[in-house]
């Protein structure tokens, strides 16, 4: 008859013990239980086909830089928005996003602007933001605003070495760069614009900067080119994409585009209709702000 050992008995009770322990300990946190994450880019539109390589190169860059997040695209203006539904490539405005992401389960947003600078438009979409939020409270955990592409001087410096690099081969020698920025009616991004162009005209002395609105006009741009006794100029948007503003007053053959200014005035022109969306260090400037981000909407300011 086989003999019962106390040993295995205690052995046996010990396994039990370490069983119901584990049973009863809570579960380790797995990624899976993380909140899910995604991005809403925020753009004012085009409906120009040639200028979407900037929009793809944007979009592209930021699925790179938050592999497995949903990347979401909000255009502001509605008359765009109009116009490329009816083309049959319809892009919604900023509620619309946000509610495609939190659709898709999405509890942390990273809403990026793709605005140049903080003006109009960044003020208008961070309201657009803050109003959904307020309809809809509790969809999100958190909601982070990423700033526009130039807002330090190490910002401009970096947009500054990147634009400088990618017209390098275009201007050659002796050609000046000339860069159309959009400007305001109320200025209101004005001294950040003047700022931007000081810094660039002392990293490249051949560099000009003027705004189809705003109070730096071509008038003034006309004036430096011809004090800076210039002969040929490479003529390119300072703007997100390529669109209508540089297809036309920049580079139109209309009398009162710059190109044709320019040329009236005794300039060599060339045109380089590039969109900063296309320009790598100015995409990871945007990438940069979004991913630093730390300005949550969901929540109150914190007062140190």
């Amino acid at each position: 008859m086989p003999r019962f050992s106390p040993f295995a008995g205690s052995r046996l009770f010990l396994l039990l013990l370490l069983l119901l322990a584990a049973l009863a300990a809570p579960a380790a946190p797995h990624a899976a239980d993380a909140p899910q994450q995604g991005v809403l880019l925020v753009a004012f539109g085009t409906s120009v086909p040639e200028a979407l390589p900037a929009m793809q190169a944007v979009d592209q860059e930021f699925k790179q830089a938050f592999p497995g997040q949903p990347v979401v695209w909000a255009y502001t203006s509605q008359i765009i928005r109009k116009k490329i539904a009816a083309q049959g490539r319809p892009v919604g405005g900023i509620s619309d996003g946000l509610a495609k992401l939190a659709k898709d389960g999405v509890k942390v947003v990273r809403v990026q602007s793709l605005h140049v600078m903080a003006g109009e438009e960044f003020s208008a979409l961070e309201r657009a933001v803050l109003i959904d939020l307020q309809k809809n409270p509790g969809r999100f955990e958190a909601v982070y605003l990423g700033r526009p592409m130039l807002e330090s001087e190490a910002d401009a410096q970096a947009l500054a070495s990147a634009i400088l690099e990618d017209t390098k081969a275009l201007r050659g020698k002796n050609a000046a760069l000339v860069l159309m920025g959009h400007g305001q009616e109320h200025g209101r991004a004005g001294l950040t614009f003047e700022g931007v162009r000081a810094l660039f005209h002392n990293q490249d002395k051949h560099v000009f900067m003027a705004t189809v609105e705003g109070e730096r006009s071509f008038d003034d741009l006309l004036k430096e080119l011809k004090a800076a006794k210039v002969k040929s100029v490479v003529i390119a948007p300072l703007m997100l994409v390529a669109g209508d503003h540089a297809r036309n007053d920049l580079a139109g053959d209309e009398a009162d585009s710059w190109a044709s200014q320019l040329k009236a005035a005794g300039f060599k022109v060339t045109a380089n209709l590039k969109g900063l969306g296309q320009v790598p260090g100015a995409r990871a400037l945007l990438v940069q702000h979004a991913k630093s981000a730390s300005d949550d909407l969901t929540k109150e300011p914190r007062k140190q």
